[in-house]
Protein backbone atom coordinates (compact mmCIF):
# COMPACT_ATOMS: atom_id res chain seq x y z
CA UNK A 1 0.00 0.00 0.00
CA UNK A 2 1.29 3.61 -1.17
CA UNK A 3 0.36 6.30 1.76
CA UNK A 4 -0.29 9.67 0.63
CA UNK A 5 -1.14 12.64 2.41
CA UNK A 6 -4.99 12.52 3.01
CA UNK A 7 -7.54 15.64 2.21
CA UNK A 8 -11.55 15.14 3.84
CA UNK A 9 -14.91 16.70 2.67
CA UNK A 10 -15.47 19.55 4.88
CA UNK A 11 -18.52 19.31 7.27
CA UNK A 12 -20.27 23.03 7.07
CA UNK A 13 -22.38 23.57 10.03
CA UNK A 14 -25.21 26.48 10.04
CA UNK A 15 -24.35 28.30 12.85
CA UNK A 16 -26.82 31.29 14.39
CA UNK A 17 -23.35 33.62 14.42
CA UNK A 18 -22.27 32.49 11.54
CA UNK A 19 -21.33 34.12 7.50
CA UNK A 20 -19.77 33.97 4.39
CA UNK A 21 -16.21 34.52 5.07
CA UNK A 22 -15.75 30.34 4.53
CA UNK A 23 -16.16 30.73 1.15
CA UNK A 24 -15.08 34.07 0.61
CA UNK A 25 -11.82 33.26 2.60
CA UNK A 26 -11.55 29.94 1.94
CA UNK A 27 -13.38 28.86 -0.64
CA UNK A 28 -15.61 26.69 0.76
CA UNK A 29 -18.87 25.33 -0.77
CA UNK A 30 -20.79 27.11 2.16
CA UNK A 31 -24.50 26.11 2.42
CA UNK A 32 -26.10 29.08 3.84
CA UNK A 33 -25.60 33.44 4.76
CA UNK A 34 -24.89 31.73 7.92
CA UNK A 35 -21.91 28.88 7.71
CA UNK A 36 -20.17 29.08 11.18
CA UNK A 37 -18.09 26.32 11.23
CA UNK A 38 -16.02 23.99 8.55
CA UNK A 39 -14.72 20.75 10.23
CA UNK A 40 -12.04 19.78 8.67
CA UNK A 41 -11.37 16.30 10.34
CA UNK A 42 -13.16 14.77 12.67
CA UNK A 43 -14.08 11.29 14.62
CA UNK A 44 -17.02 13.45 16.47
CA UNK A 45 -19.44 10.25 16.35
CA UNK A 46 -21.96 10.55 13.06
CA UNK A 47 -19.37 13.53 12.06
CA UNK A 48 -17.23 11.22 11.00
CA UNK A 49 -14.77 13.05 7.71
CA UNK A 50 -14.45 11.47 4.74
CA UNK A 51 -11.67 11.22 2.29
CA UNK A 52 -12.02 12.72 -0.97
CA UNK A 53 -8.86 12.18 -2.81
CA UNK A 54 -6.90 9.27 -4.01
CA UNK A 55 -6.82 5.60 -3.41
CA UNK A 56 -8.80 6.04 0.19
CA UNK A 57 -11.41 8.62 -1.43
CA UNK A 58 -15.02 7.45 0.14
CA UNK A 59 -13.61 6.13 2.85
CA UNK A 60 -14.44 7.98 6.10
CA UNK A 61 -11.32 8.31 8.47
CA UNK A 62 -12.04 5.42 11.03
CA UNK A 63 -12.36 2.73 8.35
CA UNK A 64 -8.82 3.58 7.29
CA UNK A 65 -7.51 3.53 10.78
CA UNK A 66 -9.08 0.41 11.30
CA UNK A 67 -7.23 -1.11 8.50
CA UNK A 68 -4.03 0.73 8.69
CA UNK A 69 -3.79 1.90 12.61
CA UNK A 70 -0.32 1.75 12.93
CA UNK A 71 0.43 3.31 9.63
CA UNK A 72 -1.96 6.17 9.98
CA UNK A 73 -1.96 7.16 13.68
CA UNK A 74 1.61 5.93 14.76
CA UNK A 75 2.58 3.98 17.66
CA UNK A 76 3.00 6.42 20.09
CA UNK A 77 -0.76 7.66 19.22
CA UNK A 78 -2.19 4.11 19.46
CA UNK A 79 -0.21 3.88 22.89
CA UNK A 80 -2.14 6.61 24.12
CA UNK A 81 -5.53 6.11 22.75
CA UNK A 82 -5.99 2.86 20.90
CA UNK A 83 -7.36 3.21 17.35
CA UNK A 84 -9.43 6.85 18.40
CA UNK A 85 -8.05 9.97 16.42
CA UNK A 86 -8.06 12.19 19.46
CA UNK A 87 -8.62 15.88 17.63
CA UNK A 88 -10.78 17.86 16.18
CA UNK A 89 -9.70 20.47 13.69
CA UNK A 90 -12.03 23.35 12.62
CA UNK A 91 -12.39 26.69 10.72
CA UNK A 92 -14.66 29.05 12.20
CA UNK A 93 -16.10 32.21 10.96
CA UNK A 94 -17.98 34.53 13.82
CA UNK A 95 -19.69 36.94 11.79
CA UNK A 96 -21.39 38.07 15.21
CA UNK A 97 -20.33 36.71 19.02
CA UNK A 98 -20.64 33.40 19.73
CA UNK A 99 -22.21 32.32 23.10
CA UNK A 100 -20.23 33.10 26.10
CA UNK A 101 -19.48 29.09 26.94
CA UNK A 102 -17.44 26.89 28.71
CA UNK A 103 -15.24 23.29 27.89
CA UNK A 104 -15.24 20.35 30.75
CA UNK A 105 -11.83 18.52 31.51
CA UNK A 106 -11.93 15.28 31.01
CA UNK A 107 -12.54 14.08 34.37
CA UNK A 108 -16.12 15.72 34.16
CA UNK A 109 -16.47 14.44 30.58
CA UNK A 110 -16.10 11.11 31.15
CA UNK A 111 -18.40 11.26 34.29
CA UNK A 112 -21.33 13.14 32.47
CA UNK A 113 -20.86 11.88 29.06
CA UNK A 114 -18.91 9.81 28.28
CA UNK A 115 -16.23 12.00 26.38
CA UNK A 116 -13.13 13.85 26.65
CA UNK A 117 -12.93 17.12 27.62
CA UNK A 118 -12.02 19.85 25.37
CA UNK A 119 -8.92 21.75 25.73
CA UNK A 120 -8.36 23.88 22.43
CA UNK A 121 -6.52 26.57 21.13
CA UNK A 122 -6.98 29.55 18.30
CA UNK A 123 -5.07 30.66 15.48
CA UNK A 124 -6.76 33.93 14.30
CA UNK A 125 -6.55 33.95 10.41
CA UNK A 126 -8.83 36.93 10.09
CA UNK A 127 -9.91 39.85 12.50
CA UNK A 128 -11.78 42.70 11.35
CA UNK A 129 -11.22 46.57 12.88
CA UNK A 130 -11.87 46.42 16.34
CA UNK A 131 -12.86 43.06 16.46
CA UNK A 132 -12.01 40.96 20.20
CA UNK A 133 -12.28 37.84 22.04
CA UNK A 134 -13.76 37.14 24.95
CA UNK A 135 -10.95 34.56 27.38
CA UNK A 136 -11.40 33.89 31.33
CA UNK A 137 -12.06 36.68 34.03
CA UNK A 138 -10.33 39.96 34.44
CA UNK A 139 -9.35 39.15 38.23
CA UNK A 140 -10.16 36.05 40.09
CA UNK A 141 -13.67 35.92 41.11
CA UNK A 142 -16.33 33.60 43.40
CA UNK A 143 -19.11 31.63 42.07
CA UNK A 144 -20.98 33.49 44.20
CA UNK A 145 -19.98 36.71 42.09
CA UNK A 146 -20.23 34.72 38.83
CA UNK A 147 -24.21 33.64 39.67
CA UNK A 148 -24.88 37.34 40.80
CA UNK A 149 -23.57 38.32 37.36
CA UNK A 150 -25.00 35.88 35.24
CA UNK A 151 -28.74 36.22 36.83
CA UNK A 152 -28.35 40.01 36.33
CA UNK A 153 -27.60 39.65 32.83
CA UNK A 154 -23.95 41.75 33.25
CA UNK A 155 -21.41 38.55 33.16
CA UNK A 156 -19.59 40.33 30.70
CA UNK A 157 -18.22 42.84 33.68
CA UNK A 158 -16.41 40.59 34.90
CA UNK A 159 -14.71 38.91 31.75
CA UNK A 160 -11.49 39.70 30.16
CA UNK A 161 -12.00 40.95 26.54
CA UNK A 162 -8.65 41.19 24.12
CA UNK A 163 -8.50 42.89 20.69
CA UNK A 164 -6.80 40.29 18.25
CA UNK A 165 -4.92 40.39 15.01
CA UNK A 166 -3.86 38.23 12.50
CA UNK A 167 -1.74 35.91 13.78
CA UNK A 168 -2.72 35.81 17.39
CA UNK A 169 -2.90 32.23 19.14
CA UNK A 170 -4.45 31.47 22.17
CA UNK A 171 -4.38 28.64 23.95
CA UNK A 172 -7.75 27.42 26.08
CA UNK A 173 -7.15 24.92 28.86
CA UNK A 174 -10.97 23.04 30.36
CA UNK A 175 -12.77 25.29 32.50
CA UNK A 176 -11.68 28.97 30.79
CA UNK A 177 -14.67 30.86 29.89
CA UNK A 178 -14.70 32.39 26.45
CA UNK A 179 -16.32 33.33 23.05
CA UNK A 180 -15.25 34.08 19.32
CA UNK A 181 -16.49 37.43 19.25
CA UNK A 182 -17.96 39.04 15.58
CA UNK A 183 -15.60 39.48 12.82
CA UNK A 184 -13.28 37.24 13.70
CA UNK A 185 -11.71 34.10 12.04
CA UNK A 186 -9.94 31.03 13.39
CA UNK A 187 -8.80 28.13 12.65
CA UNK A 188 -8.98 25.74 15.65
CA UNK A 189 -7.41 22.54 16.86
CA UNK A 190 -9.12 20.80 19.99
CA UNK A 191 -9.85 17.60 21.37
CA UNK A 192 -11.79 15.29 19.77
CA UNK A 193 -15.16 16.34 21.88
CA UNK A 194 -18.46 18.41 20.85
CA UNK A 195 -19.14 18.87 24.72
CA UNK A 196 -19.82 22.79 25.43
CA UNK A 197 -21.46 24.57 28.27
CA UNK A 198 -23.26 27.45 27.19
CA UNK A 199 -23.39 30.43 29.89
CA UNK A 200 -25.19 33.43 28.22
CA UNK A 201 -25.88 33.83 24.84
CA UNK A 202 -26.21 37.82 24.74
CA UNK A 203 -30.17 37.37 25.11
CA UNK A 204 -30.92 36.05 21.12
CA UNK A 205 -33.62 34.52 19.87
CA UNK A 206 -34.79 32.84 16.97
CA UNK A 207 -37.41 33.74 14.51
CA UNK A 208 -39.90 32.11 16.63
CA UNK A 209 -39.11 34.09 19.41
CA UNK A 210 -36.96 31.07 21.46
CA UNK A 211 -33.12 31.46 22.76
CA UNK A 212 -30.84 28.26 23.07
CA UNK A 213 -30.75 26.35 25.48
CA UNK A 214 -28.19 27.54 28.13
CA UNK A 215 -26.40 24.70 31.14
CA UNK A 216 -26.13 27.03 33.41
CA UNK A 217 -25.96 24.29 36.63
CA UNK A 218 -23.56 21.92 34.84
CA UNK A 219 -21.19 24.86 34.10
CA UNK A 220 -20.70 25.62 37.95
CA UNK A 221 -18.52 22.63 38.67
CA UNK A 222 -16.61 23.25 35.36
CA UNK A 223 -15.27 26.99 35.49
CA UNK A 224 -12.25 28.09 36.36
CA UNK A 225 -12.66 31.09 38.24
CA UNK A 226 -9.47 32.36 38.74
CA UNK A 227 -7.51 34.38 36.12
CA UNK A 228 -5.52 32.71 32.92
CA UNK A 229 -3.17 33.94 30.74
CA UNK A 230 -4.53 32.66 27.34
CA UNK A 231 -2.43 34.50 24.57
CA UNK A 232 0.44 32.53 23.17
CA UNK A 233 3.97 34.14 22.07
CA UNK A 234 5.86 32.50 19.74
CA UNK A 235 8.58 32.91 17.01
CA UNK A 236 7.84 33.25 13.37
CA UNK A 237 11.38 32.19 12.17
CA UNK A 238 10.78 31.59 8.16
CA UNK A 239 11.29 27.97 7.13
CA UNK A 240 11.03 26.98 10.30
CA UNK A 241 8.87 25.09 12.31
CA UNK A 242 8.13 27.33 15.43
CA UNK A 243 6.65 25.98 18.76
CA UNK A 244 3.29 27.37 19.48
CA UNK A 245 1.11 25.51 21.78
CA UNK A 246 2.52 21.94 23.13
CA UNK A 247 0.25 20.51 25.81
CA UNK A 248 -0.69 16.77 26.83
CA UNK A 249 -3.45 16.87 23.94
CA UNK A 250 -1.45 18.34 20.79
CA UNK A 251 1.81 19.87 20.04
CA UNK A 252 1.53 22.72 17.03
CA UNK A 253 3.78 24.68 16.16
CA UNK A 254 3.60 27.20 13.33
CA UNK A 255 5.89 27.22 9.66
CA UNK A 256 6.24 30.74 7.87
CA UNK A 257 7.23 29.26 4.90
CA UNK A 258 9.02 31.33 2.16
CA UNK A 259 11.21 28.85 -0.71
CA UNK A 260 11.83 25.51 0.60
CA UNK A 261 12.42 23.77 3.85
CA UNK A 262 12.50 20.02 4.89
CA UNK A 263 10.23 18.16 7.15
CA UNK A 264 10.64 15.16 9.28
CA UNK A 265 7.82 14.25 11.22
CA UNK A 266 7.63 14.09 15.01
CA UNK A 267 7.42 11.44 17.97
CA UNK A 268 6.33 8.68 15.82
CA UNK A 269 2.60 10.45 14.98
CA UNK A 270 0.68 11.44 12.42
CA UNK A 271 0.62 14.90 11.60
CA UNK A 272 -2.15 17.75 10.15
CA UNK A 273 -1.10 20.49 8.33
CA UNK A 274 -3.54 23.78 8.00
CA UNK A 275 -2.86 26.34 5.56
CA UNK A 276 -3.99 29.49 7.07
CA UNK A 277 -2.87 31.60 4.52
CA UNK A 278 -1.16 31.26 0.85
CA UNK A 279 -0.27 28.43 -1.26
CA UNK A 280 2.39 25.44 -0.67
CA UNK A 281 3.33 22.21 -2.00
CA UNK A 282 4.34 18.75 -0.37
CA UNK A 283 6.87 16.56 -2.20
CA UNK A 284 7.49 13.14 -1.04
CA UNK A 285 9.29 10.78 -3.77
CA UNK A 286 8.84 12.99 -6.05
CA UNK A 287 5.40 13.37 -6.40
CA UNK A 288 4.05 16.89 -5.85
CA UNK A 289 0.77 17.48 -3.98
CA UNK A 290 -0.56 21.17 -4.11
CA UNK A 291 -2.12 23.18 -1.52
CA UNK A 292 -3.73 26.65 -0.69
CA UNK A 293 -4.87 28.40 2.23
CA UNK A 294 -7.69 26.85 3.77
CA UNK A 295 -6.45 23.32 3.30
CA UNK A 296 -6.28 20.68 5.77
CA UNK A 297 -4.26 17.88 5.33
CA UNK A 298 -3.57 14.47 7.48
CA UNK A 299 -0.54 12.96 7.16
CA UNK A 300 0.27 9.32 8.03
CA UNK A 301 2.78 8.46 10.55
CA UNK A 302 4.22 6.66 8.02
CA UNK A 303 5.64 9.69 6.27
CA UNK A 304 8.21 10.25 7.98
CA UNK A 305 9.83 13.31 5.93
CA UNK A 306 9.46 15.56 2.92
CA UNK A 307 10.22 18.79 0.96
CA UNK A 308 7.23 21.62 1.92
CA UNK A 309 7.38 24.25 -0.84
CA UNK A 310 5.59 27.53 -1.12
CA UNK A 311 4.99 30.56 0.25
CA UNK A 312 2.23 30.01 3.29
CA UNK A 313 1.41 30.01 7.01
CA UNK A 314 0.95 26.77 8.08
CA UNK A 315 -0.10 25.10 11.37
CA UNK A 316 1.72 21.65 11.90
CA UNK A 317 0.30 19.36 14.41
CA UNK A 318 0.88 16.23 16.01
CA UNK A 319 0.07 13.90 19.61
Amino acid sequence: MEFYPLQFTPILKDRIWGGTKLKSLLNKEIPSETTGESWELSTVPNEVSVINNGEFKGKNLNEIINLYPIEILGESVISRFGKEFPLLFKFIDAKTDLSIQVHPNDELAKKRHNSFGKTEMWYVMQADENARLVVGFKQNATKNEYVEKLNSKQLAELLNEIPVAQGDIFFLETGTVHAIGGGVVVAEIQQTSDITYRLYDWDRVDANGIGRELHTELALDAINYNTTETKIAYNKQENKSNIAVHCNYFKTNVIPLNGKMNWIAHNNSFTVFMCTEGSFSIEIDTILYQYKMGDTVLLPAIIQNATILGKATILEVWV
